[in-house]
């Protein structure tokens, strides 16, 4: 059970160490605010987001909304009021969260702040549709269900948005606006992260069209007129604090490998493909290695993609953990495991996924075929056959994945 407990040590020091709040507290520290002061928060990590900055600002702060996924607020904010809402598809929480931050930064004049926390998921989270809410949340499970990477997804859902695509930051002038961001996007794109509300977007009609067509999306001719809409492309009432990304995952990943004995290696930063092509290489990185009679720790950080061939029930993070487990069949001193830094793994209450030289056989002896689990999009069901499951609950961050191959002598 070595390699598993030093996984969930890895995983646990990793998570901690890319918690949002001293990030945010840095950034309030010494600011002066000389009128009102709004604090609006969305993402998965808005909660902790905002409990730091009303800890820091304590009644410097007026009023403050929070928007965030389904069980992720911890408790209340004195002064603010907290929505939970649908993820990754929007829904009718995520339209009221967004009115309520709309209502909360209307009427102000150039000496009020907007205070603006943003964390990766706010694409959904944070919404004022410009078509019904049906076809918006249609066209959101059409983008998923196509493999289509987050730039993709939301270069296309910024133009049917009132608050993407910069336009958040036009709804509150003449206010200035203090970003606070905390990217879940690789590279640290301002303008992708949660589809960029406070920042001039830098995508262009055409590249949303050309997306539309490359996917074969089924829009209604309002929803095609509105990417011919060109989005802001300057801001002027805005000022920004990137914090936090995956880089810091990986690297704290590393850390917490390096002191329990492994030498470890971060591939890459920038992982995107799809999951099971990763999970797939990571395993081939494992059979290469193993045989060294050291120990060795291989870490990619990133966010692959699945496209839908079945109905079954999983994630990014699963799917790549159970296609790792085919390639490290039968190997004693292999493990390997990924997992979102939100706590959440696509539509499911797992973090992730964990799988060893033995997980293949056990699939086999309960009559599973992992190459037809992945087909039918299954992984959740079989790593919880195979105690294969990463359970952290939320974890108040969100910077991308982190995918982990350990090697024992």
């Amino acid at each position: 059970m070595s390699l598993r407990s030093d996984a969930q040590a890895i995983l646990t020091a990793a998570l901690q160490a890319v918690q949002p709040d001293a990030a945010v507290r840095r950034a309030l520290q010494g600011r002066d605010f000389p009128g009102r002061v709004m604090l609006a928060a969305a993402g998965k990590a808005a909660w902790q987001m905002a409990k730091a900055a009303k800890d820091c600002l304590q009644d410097r702060i007026d009023a403050g909304v929070v928007v965030t996924k389904y069980g992720h607020v911890a408790g209340e904010i004195p002064g603010c009021t907290c929505y939970e809402a649908g993820h990754p598809v929007p829904d009718e929480n995520s339209f009221r969260g967004a009115q309520a931050i709309l209502d909360l930064v209307s009427g102000l004049t150039e000496q009020d702040t907007v205070i603006f926390l943003l964390s990766g998921g706010g694409s959904a989270l944070f919404e004022k549709p410009l078509i019904p809410g049906e076809e918006l949340q249609d066209i959101t499970e059409q983008l998923l269900s196509s493999g289509a990477d987050i730039v993709e997804m939301n270069t296309i859902r910024k133009r049917l948005s009132a608050v993407k695509g910069g336009r958040f930051a036009q709804l509150c002038c003449p206010a200035q606006v203090f970003a606070v961001v905390l990217s879940d996007i690789l590279g640290d794109p301002l303008d992708m992260i949660a589809s960029g509300p406070a920042c001039p977007d830098r995508s262009t009609c055409s590249q949303a069209q050309e997306i539309a067509e490359k996917y074969s999306l089924r829009l209604t001719p309002q929803a095609r007129e509105l990417l011919t809409r060109e989005t802001p492309k300057k801001l002027d009432n805005v000022e920004t604090q990137i914090t936090g990304s995956v880089r810091e995952l990986c690297a704290a990943a590393a850390d917490a490998a390096r002191e329990l004995g492994y030498e470890p290696f971060i591939l890459t930063d920038l992982l995107c493909c799809q999951a099971r092509e990763a999970g797939s290489f990571l395993a081939s990185i494992a059979r290469t290695h193993q045989g060294q009679g050291k120990k060795l720790a291989f870490l990619a950080g990133g966010e692959t993609v699945v496209k839908l061939t079945g109905t079954g029930k999983g994630g990014r993070n699963q799917e790549l953990a159970l296609s790792a487990a085919q390639g490290i069949d039968g190997l004693d001193n292999v493990l390997v495991f990924s997992l979102g830094s939100d706590g959440t793994d696509g539509p499911t209450d797992a973090a992730g996924g964990i799988a060893d030289g033995q997980t293949a056989a056990q699939l086999r002896e309960q009559g599973l075929s992992i190459h037809q689990v992945l087909e039918d999009n299954d992984a959740y069901h079989a790593l919880a056959k195979s105690d294969g499951l990463i359970m952290t609950g939320p974890t108040g961050t969100n910077v991308n994945d982190v995918s982990v191959v350990l090697i024992e002598q």
